[in-house]
């Protein structure tokens, strides 16, 4: 993956964003684990091998917005989806039958690969987790498509939600039904299963990033790889900074439970989305989008709508009573002011030691103070001599 042809005036977030990207042994482990489970389904005794299964990723890693953890004992992770292609599986089975289908194969893929760790069951997905150099965990979605009534529900709502109605007819192809162990009715055969459409957010994402992105990927296929940009644009490289600057302002090593509260990445995501406007270079843009984050959340819910799937709220957990101790609008808004300050104190600076500070304080991020002034051009900060001027006549003398 490129990282050099970085469209930006400002030299000093080369060299940050060279120190948030993966390095490439993770991305080769990562795109190898997710080949080898996906192959996995269409073995030939694979007990769905009958079935039409498509994978695809999901998350940061599709997005291509992924950044180390500031703690490197954290756990690199991967969403992808299980999607089984079988008719009227609704009218047939239950939410807690689909998952069974799709945990027994990976459960086997785990026994036959010498993986320790049980597969855990998570509200939404499956949980594969890998011990051994790479600190690394699959989550796997188990999915259905839409039946047809569903289908022209859900498109006929993007069809009014978008200015964009080619757009809203290509994302409304990819939506899904998903299980949810926490519905009312998980171990019941009922029509009503939560809607989902990571695949379409991808595809609302990519025109999001305009023209600036080259990018390789499979628009249909029963197993879709992980997207690999030629090079990451704009946008991706604002919301990579993003998510650094939150994750160390909300990281606390004697206590873990405070990142609890900190903004979620598809918040973050979806408002640097929906406020970036073209700009061309990574400075002007971020200035833009923490400007204008306040002005896209509304007032009433759904506050943060889910751009794929408008009646979703991304920021229910504000208002819930269950999670009012995490005070996550409140820290929302003061990641927001504080990201402001930095990003356009880093912008306006040129002095290497406050440049330091901020990278050091804000992003967690250490370049050395030789580097900042010989290679990056930053000045000392000299104080300017003070000049005490002497006037040619004194004011008092006629």
């Amino acid at each position: 993956m490129k990282t050099l042809n970085l469209p930006t005036e400002l030299p000093i977030f080369k060299e940050m964003i060279e120190e948030l990207d993966l390095p490439k042994h993770i991305e080769e482990k990562v795109n190898k684990r997710y080949e080898s489970l996906s192959s996995w389904f269409n073995r030939e005794n694979s007990t769905l091998k009958d079935v039409d299964i498509d994978i695809f990723a999901q998350g940061s890693f599709a997005l291509g917005t992924t950044i180390k953890p500031i703690n490197e004992n954290e756990e690199y992770d991967l969403d992808m989806g299980c999607k089984l292609n079988i008719s009227n599986f609704k009218a047939l089975y239950s939410q807690e039958k689909l998952i069974e289908l799709v945990k027994n194969e990976i459960e086997a893929y785990r026994k036959a690969n010498s993986i320790q760790n049980d597969v855990e069951e998570k509200r939404r997905c499956l949980r594969l987790v890998y011990k051994d150099e790479v600190a690394f965990h699959l989550d796997i979605v188990p999915c259905i498509p839409l039946n047809q009534e569903k289908e022209t529900e859900y498109r006929n709502v993007l069809l009014e939600n978008f200015s964009d109605q080619s757009l809203a007819l290509d994302v409304a192809k990819y939506a899904v039904n998903i299980s949810d162990n926490e519905r009312y009715n998980f171990e019941d055969i009922s029509e009503d299963w939560h809607i989902s459409n990571p695949q379409g957010y991808l595809r609302w994402f990519h025109e999001r990033m305009n023209q600036q992105l080259s990018i390789v990927l499979e628009q249909r296929a029963t197993v879709e790889p992980i997207p690999f940009y030629n090079e990451k644009s704009v946008l991706q490289r604002c919301i990579q900074l993003l998510k650094r600057h939150r994750d160390n302002m909300f990281f606390h090593p004697d206590q873990p439970q405070k990142a609890e509260g900190k903004p979620i990445s598809i918040i973050l995501t979806t408002l640097a989305a929906q406020a970036y406007s073209g700009e061309a270079t990574v400075e002007e843009a971020i200035l833009n989008i923490l400007d204008n984050m306040p002005r896209l959340i509304n007032t009433q819910s759904p506050r943060i709508p889910n751009p794929v799937k408008p009646e979703e709220d991304f920021s229910d957990k504000w208002a819930d009573p269950q999670y009012a101790s995490l005070n996550l609008e409140m820290n929302f808004t003061a990641w927001l002011i504080q990201a402001k300050r930095d990003f356009s104190d880093l912008i306006k600076s040129d002095n290497f030691g406050q440049v330091k500070t901020i990278l050091t304080e804000g992003f967690n991020i250490a370049v050395e103070e030789a580097k900042l002034q010989q290679h990056y051009k930053y000045q000392s900060a000299v104080p300017k001599p003070i000049v005490i001027s002497t006037p040619t006549a004194k004011p008092w003398c006629k």
